[in-house]
């Protein structure tokens, strides 16, 4: 058991909570993009199958928002009641892109309502379409605004904070900060791609438990050409991000690679144990890696952590992290890429049980892949909660409870992630696509 902290306990609720919206959160907003093009496809071809696709995947996602609505409202109760001093601190620059992150919802959320209750209504299909767009744009704003917090957050600015005073305050500033271009991009990318390859591994599950009707094979075909696109996307994205990095946050790069001495020519290592000497053993390391990924030339000086007192380190295990993300993301690449190849040779077959079993073990994977990232990300920027302003210890309650509010919402996060299973399988074994097809007079 923990010894009571209230620093360590709110730090672990926290980051129990970011786990579980984190879930929710990305398929709110990749998948609404998912429907959209389903719905446009079925409108452009006039295919009925990609028309159900479309209604199909709606009802699935609106359990996930149910749900995310929940997580997301804990989130905005923890960041008063668990880190008070922060959010005096920052309040006053992070209150715009909370506002409009609240905005952005309820936009999504009327428009939605609106697509929900309105299938079959139009004559002309379009005019449904048309009502899912504001939703998919409120969704991705929604993420939009939210990362500007967290860019905030590894990139302060619009303020000057000196003695416990706040002043020269520049919300715009505060959110458009060196952070947000790369944050912002990964991270809506990456909700693209894993919303993607989600419905992807359901529809490569269908065909591997052989029920091989033409609509599943029409998802499959839909997500994982979605999936390729924003696999690239991504990885170019990532390639960015390590360039911001080493400009504005070398130590979290440095902590990332466990790149203890500044030097150029500097090698990526990949895996690895280190030593109670900070000796890196067992690890692939690939000779100039480095110094490409954080300044885009072989020869270039990457900054080590032996620049910095060992006391402002993040904890050297983001590492694992930071290689798990990696690694998950270029297997989803090459997959993707594969089954693009199969499918565009005539011979080849981009249905066999191996292809079709990685398209499964995919879905998780991304998942995974997310959960790693925002963990890179928020445990790279320790020790500080606001970095280079603030420490995360000077930014948290000191409250006897926090132990208490953790079991609750712990026991509150496994029934909320129980019932939405639930419910989703139920919803769609009471209702098979074949069974909704035939209703339907869909051949």
């Amino acid at each position: 058991m923990f010894e009571y902290d209230p620093v360590l306990y709110s730090r672990i609720l926290t980051g129990l909570t970011l786990a579980v919206h984190t879930i929710f959160s990305t398929l709110g907003v990749g998948v609404p993009l998912l429907i959209a093009l389903a719905e446009w496809i079925g409108i452009k071809r006039n295919d009925e199958h990609y028309h159900l696709l479309a209604r199909r995947w709606a009802r699935g996602y609106i359990i996930t928002v149910a749900v995310g609505v929940v997580t997301g409202t804990a989130i905005a109760l923890q960041l008063s009641l668990l880190w008070p001093n922060f959010m005096q601190v920052a309040g006053q620059t992070i209150s715009f892109p909370l506002f409009l992150e609240t905005f952005a919802f309820f936009f999504e959320a009327i428009f939605l309502g609106i697509y929900l209750y309105t299938w079959d209504r139009f004559k002309n299909k379009m005019y449904h379409l048309l009502l899912l767009i504001p939703a998919a744009l409120g969704a991705t704003a929604s993420g939009f605004f939210i990362t500007t917090v967290n860019s905030f957050m590894n990139a302060p600015l619009g303020f000057t904070y000196e003695n416990g005073v706040l002043s020269n305050i520049n919300p715009i500033a505060a959110m458009f900060n060196p952070a947000t271009p790369t944050k912002v991009s990964h991270v809506l990318s990456s909700a693209y791609l894993t919303s993607a390859f989600v419905l992807a591994a359901i529809a490569a599950f269908a065909i591997l438990r052989g029920r091989d009707h033409v609509y599943h094979k029409k998802a499959l075909h839909l997500s994982m050409v979605v999936a390729f696109v924003f696999a690239v996307v991504t990885a170019l994205v990532g390639d960015l991000s390590g360039k911001y990095l080493a400009n504005y946050q070398p130590e979290k790069l440095a902590a990332a690679e466990w790149h203890f001495e500044t030097m150029e020519e500097a090698s990526l290592i990949l895996g690895g144990i280190l030593t109670e000497d900070n000796e890196v053993k067992y690890a692939l390391e690939i000779p100039y890696a480095l110094s490409i990924l954080a300044h885009g030339t072989p020869g270039a000086e990457v900054i080590g952590l032996e620049e910095y007192p060992k006391e402002d380190w993040p904890p050297l295990v983001v590492h694992y992290m930071f290689d798990l993300m990696v690694a998950i993301g270029m297997g989803l690449a090459f997959i993707s890429f594969i089954y693009i190849v199969m499918k565009k040779k005539k011979s080849w077959n981009p249905l066999n049980k191996p292809l079709l079993s990685l398209i499964v073990a995919g879905g998780p994977l991304a998942m995974l892949a997310i959960e790693a990232g925002w963990f890179f990300t928020e445990e790279g920027r320790q020790p500080w909660i606001i970095r280079g302003v603030m420490r995360t210890a000077e930014g948290a309650t000191t409250s006897q409870h926090v132990d208490i509010m953790l079991y609750l919402f712990a026991a509150l996060y496994v029934i909320l992630i129980v019932s939405a299973v639930t419910v989703l399988i139920r919803t769609f074994r009471a209702n098979p696509v074949e069974k909704e097809l035939k209703k339907r007079g869909i051949e």
